[in-house]
């Protein structure tokens, strides 16, 4: 009979232990979406949705590193003009930036 209550005893701490070491680990978890996971999903989603809205006339940067003027665009890739007549197609998603035609640099 004491060896009866002496397990019940044992096990019921071991549950409660079990939550105190399975704390620190949610926390983390919680800690790393709230600061790491979820902003970058929405930057992404940021992102997506200004390579989506990309119209003519638009200045765009490549992964590539050129720059230059939106012409024509499709469903999966855009005709940017770099220099005066030389014409470039460019898919969507290698755009890494994006600015509304009529707005000027930052240093202009």
């Amino acid at each position: 009979m004491d060896s009866l209550m002496l397990l019940a005893a044992a096990g019921g701490a071991g549950s409660s232990a079990f939550f105190v070491q399975l704390f620190p680990l949610l926390l983390i978890f919680v800690v790393f979406y709230l600061f790491l996971i979820r902003p970058q999903q929405k930057r992404a989603k940021e992102h997506e949705a200004k390579i989506n809205a990309v119209q003519k006339n638009d200045e765009v940067v490549t992964g590539g590193g050129l720059m230059g003027k939106v012409t024509k665009v499709a469903d999966d890739h855009v005709e940017v003009e770099i220099a005066p007549n030389v014409r470039v197609r460019a898919v969507k998603s290698t755009l890494v930036n994006v600015s509304p035609r009529g707005t000027k640099a930052a240093n202009d």
